[in-house]
């Protein structure tokens, strides 16, 4: 499948073959390890939140964001 046959087909057959083709990753070993830096951000994250630091918005808010 090549990407025009994919640009014809109806957005929910889009969503769906992507999703088909997510879950055929689940449970598989990734042969692609994640960055250091996404530990670090997820580190970095946690401490905000232990420390009352982290700054949370609605998911509108995050929306409206990025209509700008």
């Amino acid at each position: 499948m090549n990407a025009l046959e994919i640009e014809k087909m109806s957005t929910i057959d889009r969503l769906q073959a992507m999703e088909a083709l997510w879950d055929s990753f689940m449970g598989e070993k990734s042969e692609i390890d994640s960055p250091e830096w996404h530990q670090d951000i997820i580190e970095e994250r946690k401490r905000k939140i232990k420390n009352g630091k982290a700054e949370f918005i609605s998911l509108e808010e995050l929306r409206a964001s990025r209509k700008s």
